[in-house]
């Protein structure tokens, strides 16, 4: 795609506003300077959302990768889903690695997601990013990623590193095969004394932050058991992959949308063979591991029955009973280790020291061992996750289907159109995948739309007075932009990897001049980095060029600056909607226009909704 004049900058903004026309759930938030210079922007689709919605309890958030021609540090927003593979929640672009920027992309972040917290972060060791964290995400466990740590350990520990038994007693503590905090005490104490690392300052810092490294300290608390650095990693290979030395930031979103759309086909075939049939099991006529096949994706099936399988080499013996409540103590064969479970026949409840439910959301093999002995046949429902099923990412919100969120006694457009895009999203992107089911969906609408004018023309006067109420007139608000266009960003070389090459001593001293020049011109404008003028201020958004509303928020607030028009934002249900198709979904359907017709209105949005569950899901 060729560049406008305006530069990269410009040309990425008017991507976005391509994209905003086409997916009315996309979401972008651009910062400037006061030259108008872009300094970070963040984006996610409405795919994102919809797979935050579900799978965003665990979020990996790296800034390990750079773009060359302006060395901003590209960071990614990346999950698990139910297939135990990476989804992108969104992407940023920031122009430092200080505590403002990371501020500013956690709330931007957060806002993008309708307030929905994760339960944990993992990061890189950065202060700067920690500080953003505890400031923005308050409660939520921050966990280092391992892969990091890895990779600082083998540049601050040199040669000690490469040592087998150090890394053997280094690497127990880091994975967590430690099963108490004493065990990794010990353990830690050990490694210092014998290769004589007490005082190393490395190790301290390190150790000081050991409840955000090490396993066993955040037991009780959900991380999808992750193994963070083959997050990391793999989403390194990636980008790496993607950024080259000359990629332009438009170039860069491209590069993504294709990566993405690879992660997402890759799901649906995925989806695609867990309704095929249950998957191969070690042992037929076991009723718990029938049930985990019935209900599970086919990679978390394996993962449950390789904790079915260890279960038979588990030695129990119940130690205390009072009826209801029965105690046992668990080792495995080979193994000291003694686990301790407690079973409560009458409310159905199991726990198990190991807390391997708590953390991965799976019964471990010594909660199983437990349930085979006590001839239980299926796995008890408050311990099936659903973000582990395959019906992970139907029913997003039971309110959608249902009460059709109220705020204020009413139902509000802007909720509807949110619940009436989460169901249409997903099931038009599984009928795109091939011509028979584009068909079938496209069939379904029509008929869709004979229903909705129906139902309209019997509430036309409702209608009319709940438009009335709903509708704002942004013209009446003074929503006016200038056209003046968005500058690129400036060059800078913050701390990190980079993918261009090393230098030579003599590039180096060529370079310093027009280094120097760009040093000073930095200096004199970042004090005044994402501050551009506003004539209406608020905490969170007053910094944003583009300031998208929360997506499931209804207070509309108009920003107004003067370097930039007001673009149509999500969740702006008063703006009129372009006469766009849906596109990726159903080529040559105007299904944008289908959904216009419903937002205004309850009863319409139900049956809207009700139909394309009941008629499209079941045809794919």
């Amino acid at each position: 795609m060729a560049m406008i004049e305006a530069g990269d900058a410009q040309s990425l903004m008017n991507l976005f506003k391509r994209k905003q026309a086409e997916d009315p759930m996309f979401f972008y938030t651009v910062q400037v300077d006061q030259e108008n210079r872009m300094t970070n922007f963040f984006w996610r689709d409405g795919r994102s959302r919809i797979d935050y919605d579900c799978f965003g309890d665990v979020v990996v958030f790296d800034t390990t990768y750079r773009t060359n021609r302006y060395n901003m540090i590209c960071a990614p927003f990346v999950g698990v889903n139910h297939h135990w593979k990476n989804v992108l929640f969104g992407c940023a672009f920031l122009l430092d690695e200080k505590t403002d920027s990371f501020i500013w992309l956690f709330e931007t972040f957060l806002e993008s997601m309708g307030g929905q917290k994760p339960k944990t972060i993992f990061t890189d060791q950065c202060q700067a990013m920690a500080n953003g964290i505890q400031n923005i995400f308050p409660g939520v466990c921050h966990r280092l990623c391992s892969w990091h740590i890895s990779q600082n350990a083998a540049r601050n520990l040199g040669s000690h590193y490469g040592n087998q038994e150090f890394n053997h007693m280094f690497n127990k503590c880091l994975q967590g095969y430690c099963e108490t905090e004493l065990e990794f005490q010990s353990i830690w104490d050990d490694l210092l004394a014998k290769f004589n690392l007490t005082g190393n300052p490395w190790l301290m810092t390190l150790y000081n932050l050991r409840a955000k490294w090490c396993p066993v300290f955040s037991r009780h608390i959900f991380t999808a058991r992750i193994k963070s650095s083959q997050r990391s990693e793999s989403t390194n290979n990636v980008f790496h992959q993607m950024s080259t030395k000359t990629m332009s930031l438009t170039q860069f979103v491209h590069h993504y949308d294709k990566q993405a759309e690879k992660m997402r086909s890759s799901e649906l075939e995925e989806s695609f063979r867990c309704n095929q049939g249950l998957p191969s099991r070690i042992a037929k006529s076991s009723g718990i591991l029938n049930h985990a096949a019935t209900v599970y994706t086919r990679k978390i099936f394996k993962l449950f029955e390789k904790e079915f399988v260890d279960s038979l080499a588990v030695m129990m013996h119940e130690v205390g009973s009072d009826g209801t409540i029965h105690s046992f103590e668990l080792n495995e064969e080979g193994h000291n280790r003694v686990y301790l479970v407690q079973l409560n026949s009458f409310n159905r409840t199991i726990s198990c020291s190991c807390k391997m439910f708590e953390s991965m959301g799976l019964l471990c093999s010594h909660a199983l061992r437990v349930l085979n002995v006590k001839c239980w046949s299926q796995i008890p429902e408050q311990y099936i996750l659903k973000r582990w099923t395959k019906d992970a990412k139907k029913e997003l919100e039971a309110n959608e289907h249902g009460e059709l969120l109220q705020v204020n006694g009413k139902s509000s457009v802007t909720l509807r159109r949110n619940a009436l895009m989460r169901t249409t999203y997903d099931v038009l992107s599984k009928a795109a995948e091939t011509e028979a089911t584009t068909r079938i969906a496209m069939e379904k609408l029509r008929e869709m739309e004979e229903l909705i004018e129906k139902e309209m023309i019997t509430s036309k006067g409702e209608v009319n007075q709940k438009t009335s109420d709903n509708v704002v007139d942004c013209n009446a608000s003074g929503c006016t932009f200038d056209e003046t266009p968005v500058l690129n960003p400036p060059c800078v070389r913050p701390k990190g990897i980079s993918n261009a090459r090393l230098k030579s001593a003599m590039e180096k001293r060529r370079k310093r001049t027009s280094k120097d020049t760009v040093s000073s011109r930095k200096t004199k404008q970042s004090s005044k980095i994402g501050r551009p003028y506003s004539s209406t201020h608020t905490p969170l958004s007053s910094n944003f060029l583009n300031p998208v509303s929360v997506p499931m928020s209804t207070n509309i607030s108009n920003h107004v600056y003067p370097t930039m028009r007001l673009l149509p934002t999500e969740g702006h249900a008063n703006l009129p909607q372009p006469n766009l198709s849906f596109t990726g979904m159903l080529q040559s359907t105007n299904f944008m226009a289908l959904l216009n017709k419903v937002f205004i209105e309850s009863g319409i949005s139900l049956i809207l909704t009700e139909f394309l569950v009941e008629n499209c899901c079941k045809k794919h």
